[in-house]
């Protein structure tokens, strides 16, 4: 058993200079590449997501102008509209009032026409009974007058 651990000894002996090549290795490693390739990737990762992150900005920018240039079209339309329906009311009330206008000259002319008509047939009234007062009295002169005298 003793030889056994003799070896055992000088292995790990032997081993040392390779566990301390190993360390010595690790720490370099560290030291040289993988911190530095870490900085780098943060660096990248950090250069990626800002271009990510300016990328969404200026999508947010550009749907904001989007959104305001709809807002502002919208009221475009909204203005033009009501600038319709105003001029549409203005002939509306125009027409309205030619309407009413034409109504009232209708009705005066009708007045002044049922008027003509009512002077009229009181004039003709009065030609019919003065004639029917001659022709009465001439019936009556005919009837009355004698057989004889008025052949």
């Amino acid at each position: 058993m003793d030889q056994m651990l003799h070896q055992l000894g000088e292995l790990l002996l032997g081993a040392v200079p390779t566990v301390i090549l190993l360390a010595l290795l690790y720490v370099l490693y560290t030291t040289l590449v993988h911190k530095p390739l870490g900085r780098v990737l943060g660096q990248r990762h950090a250069k990626t997501e800002g271009a990510v992150e300016k990328s969404r900005a200026d999508i947010a920018a550009a749907e904001a102008r989007t959104a305001e240039y709809e807002q502002r079209l919208r009221e475009a339309r909204a203005s033009l509209f009501r600038a319709q329906e105003a001029r549409r009311q203005a002939a509306l009330q125009v027409r309205t009032n030619a309407t009413a206008e034409a109504r009232t000259r209708s009705q005066a002319q009708v007045q002044a026409a049922k008027k003509e008509i009512e002077n009229d047939k009181e004039a003709a009234k009065a030609g019919l009974q003065g004639e029917a007062a001659t022709l009465a009295r001439e019936i009556v002169r005919r009837v009355l007058a004698p057989a004889g005298a008025g052949r």
